[in-house]
């Protein structure tokens, strides 16, 4: 039997480690260790080269991107004597550095699927847009979004490709900042900050208005535009008579409501459907807007300034992919430009669809114009009146006057005359940034008018729940919607009548999901806050980049001045 002999043990009384070295390891650098060191692995070979950290973003970890390497490092540790460790650190040589692969072979194009492979680097969703096809029909859907639509197409696909999908790190695309719609002076001081979250979750509901005066003159619409298809357009004109917006201050009939004395334990508010129309849609609105309120005494008047956004009509506000100022002031298919010619077909198109020949003329004249004067357009006002008062506080009594307009009159099927409201959406260039994925309307509007429709109840959700509370407003009894579009996309000046649209209020706002009652909250919850203010000038804003409304307090002679200006060249030209 073999002798077994234990090899000589030598007792180190001053610590771990070796007492002395034999001449076989005297040449090898000794690293310090402690007992609580972990005991990792002796070749990490998994582990990419020049990775640091935990997440693996070292110099060649992102190739394959990033965290796909986080298990390796998680147990991560410095141990004891780490410092004295370099010595096993494995050094690249300058001509190692310098080495790359060159494969001079020439590599077809491999027809993919829309979905690759784990093997081929991940490529995931980024490389769904391949094929031709695919990317012919998607393109509009996901312009400048990741992997579905854009210029990082590529790169989605050798970085994971998960950039464009469904919105997902869309914070790596270019954010649009807007402008606010109002500076905010130094001496404003913000009262109150409303998130449209907050504003989501309010009810209120209100009781039928009362009619306090009809003024103005409505004409018959023309049942020949129900006629009218994109194979047989019409082209749209330019009427000479135009629309004022007139804010509430300046209206002589609610500034007459507002002047006579108003009982003890009334409070009245004084506003324009434009004005409550942007309120009660509000939670939609992506642009910015602001309105002046005026409190003076158990009295408030909600106003817009001179030249404000309010007043016009917006242009695809709600799409993914909104329009965007490029600086060129003569991009014909900026936010401002859009929305000028937007307001221009509306006022034009209006005027267009009535049969001047048949007139209604209301109770009063038009409150804007001589009663002999012919420019003045065709249009009626009705003033009403809406309760505000909460059921469950008795002495509340807040009284809303608004001043409500109606486009034209209609034979109902009983031989009635009925009001409607008469509105028009607008084509520009469905190959266009902004356009919003809108399908071309002189292929499409005859055959798939409802794509249509709920493409533009998408890109054009604030407008549209505008128009909708308008006709509520003024119960009207049906919208009428006309869809005019360019007649050459290049040229913003000629435009063309393809189809009109007739559709009951109510019946179109359960398709949009818009709740009265959640807008009546947002007013009443505006109007308890104005009122409860002390007596002066304040200015509800919109913020322009984030869905929060801001309350101000602003000194008196705000917006004078500027009001000035604008009534002095008015006055050189008359």
């Amino acid at each position: 039997m073999a002798d077994f002999k234990l090899p000589p043990l030598s007792d180190s009384t001053s610590g771990w480690g070796p007492v002395g070295l034999s001449s076989q390891f005297r040449d090898i650098p000794y690293a310090p260790y402690a007992k609580a060191d972990k005991l990792g692995r002796i070749a990490d070979w998994s582990a990419p080269e020049g990775t640091q950290g935990k997440d693996g973003r070292g110099t060649s970890g992102d190739q394959r991107g990033g965290r796909s390497n986080f298990r390796n490092f998680r147990d991560n540790y410095v141990p004891f004597g780490s410092n004295a460790a370099n010595a096993f650190n494995y050094q690249h040589t300058e001509d190692e550095a310098s080495f790359s692969v060159v494969d001079n072979r020439s590599t077809g194009q491999k027809k993919t699927t829309g979905f690759k492979s784990a093997s081929n680097q991940r490529a995931g969703r980024g490389g769904f847009r391949q094929q031709g096809q695919q990317r012919s029909q998607f393109q509009r859907l996901g312009a400048n979004r990741g992997g579905f639509g854009g210029a990082r197409q590529q790169q989605g696909g050798q970085r994971g490709g998960r950039r464009g999908y469904g919105g997902w790190r869309d914070y790596d695309r270019n954010q649009r900042v807007r402008d606010a719609s109002v500076k905010v002076a130094p001496d404003w001081t913000m009262l109150e900050e409303i998130e449209f979250s907050r504003l989501n979750k309010l009810q209120f509901e209100v009781d039928d208005p009362e009619d306090v005066a009809l003024h103005g003159a409505i004409a018959t619409y023309d049942k020949a535009y129900d006629r009218v298809t994109s194979k047989q357009e019409k082209p749209l004109h330019q009427v000479d008579q135009g629309r004022d917006n007139v804010t509430t201050s300046e209206d002589p009939i609610l500034r007459n409501l507002s002047s006579k004395p108003i009982p003890e334990g009334e409070q009245h508010v004084f506003a324009t459907d434009s004005i409550i129309s942007v309120l009660m849609a509000a939670t939609r609105s992506v642009y910015p807007w602001d309105i002046v309120i005026t409190k003076t005494g158990n009295k408030v008047v909600f106003d817009t300034r001179e030249g404000s956004q309010i007043d016009y009509v917006s242009v695809n506000e709600n799409s993914t992919d909104p329009p965007m100022d490029t600086g060129d002031k003569d991009n014909i298919n900026s936010p401002s430009a859009l929305s000028l010619e937007a307001t221009y077909i509306n006022t034009n198109f209006a005027a267009q669809v009535v049969n001047t020949e048949q007139v209604v003329d209301l109770d009063n004249p038009n409150p804007f114009y001589d009663a002999e004067d012919d420019s003045a357009p065709l249009v009626g006002y009705r003033y009403r009146k809406f309760d505000l008062s909460t059921v469950a506080a008795e002495e509340e009594n807040i009284s809303l006057f608004i001043r409500t307009e109606v486009d034209a009159v209609i034979k109902s099927a009983q031989g009635e005359d009925s009001y409607i409201t008469i509105k028009a959406l607008n084509e520009f260039d469905p190959r266009a940034q902004g356009a919003g994925g809108a399908v071309d309307w002189r292929q499409k509007l005859d055959s798939q008018l409802g794509a249509v429709v709920a493409t533009e109840m998408k890109n054009n959700s604030c407008k549209l729940a505008r128009w909708i509370i308008q006709t509520m407003l003024a119960g009207a009894d049906h919208l009428k919607l006309g869809f005019v579009s360019r007649a050459n996309p290049k040229d913003n000046s000629r435009h063309a009548i393809l189809r009109t649209l007739i559709c009951r209020p109510k019946e179109f706002a359960q398709q949009m999901v818009l709740q009265f009652t959640n807008g009546w909250g947002i007013v009443k919850t505006v109007v308890d806050l104005a009122l409860k203010l002390p007596d002066g000038k304040y200015v509800l804003v919109k913020d322009p980049n984030k869905p929060v409304i801001r309350l101000y307090s602003v000194p008196k002679s705000t917006f004078e001045e500027a009001e000035e200006e604008a009534e002095e060249p008015e006055a050189e030209t008359a």
